[in-house]
């Protein structure tokens, strides 16, 4: 009887494991973005080679962040990415990180007479951000009293450049990237650092996120890592 229960539970762990992993993104480029039919970007190149490292079936979808959030949080065998690390959010994921460190900066369009040296002389600004992003949740324990929270972050940026909003929150490699381009923007200040990872459904396999982890691990340590970012125009500092 002890050997049939056995095999009965090996059988179900199987069954699980064999489920295919949900990812889901939102369009963030040069992180993750739809190229036609194909999604590309240097965090999608990182999940493509942890999922290739550890032989796991999985899928990999864009869509609004909120969205996506919210189903990293109710739905069994999904993990959302890129995500930021907090206190607030720790024990609502399991967590493989860091797919990146990341600087977050408040940023002004070009040509505005916005002016403050800290978050201090910010706080008198309007600040935009979009609906579930960790920038809201910086944002508010920072006390900025007028927040902005717009559907995604498209958006958000339309509204800086047209100036209907006066600074808005950006990841200091995209706003390089976006400054590259030619967009009108510029630095004014430091909002926070944080370490930026995937987060997984709290019923995610523990197993399974080991070996996620492991292989993040030696995407690092061999440095392809930093080979990814720099494909993009990225350099990564961690």
């Amino acid at each position: 009887m002890r050997k049939l229960l056995f095999l009965v539970f090996w059988g179900l762990a199987s069954i699980a494991h064999a489920e295919t992993i949900s990812f889901i993104t939102e369009d963030y480029p040069p992180f993750a973005y739809r190229d036609g039919k194909d999604i590309k970007g240097a965090t999608i190149d990182e999940i493509n080679a942890i999922m290739a490292d550890i032989g796991t079936p999985y899928t990999i979808d864009v869509m609004p962040w909120a969205r996506a959030y919210t189903l990293a949080q109710t739905t069994p065998f999904t993990c959302a990415f890129v995500t930021a690390h907090n206190a607030e959010r720790d024990k609502l994921f399991k967590w493989v990180e860091p797919l990146l460190i990341d600087h977050n900066i408040l940023i002004k369009h070009t040509g505005s007479d916005v002016q403050a040296k800290d978050l201090d002389e910010a706080r008198k600004y309007v600040v935009g951000t979009w609906r579930q992003d960790y920038t809201e949740t910086l944002l508010r324990q920072a006390n900025f009293p007028k927040i902005d929270v717009a559907a995604d972050f498209k958006s958000t940026m339309k509204k800086l450049v047209s100036d209907r909003i006066d600074l808005m929150p950006i990841s200091e490699f995209y706003f390089q990237k976006l400054q590259q381009e030619g967009q009108p923007i510029e630095p004014v200040t430091l909002l926070a650092s944080q370490p930026m990872g995937i987060s997984c459904q709290k019923d995610f396999p523990d197993d399974l996120l080991a070996k996620m982890q492991a292989a993040l691990n030696r995407l690092i340590a061999d440095g392809r890592q930093k080979q990814m970012f720099l494909q993009y125009g990225l350099k990564l500092d961690n």
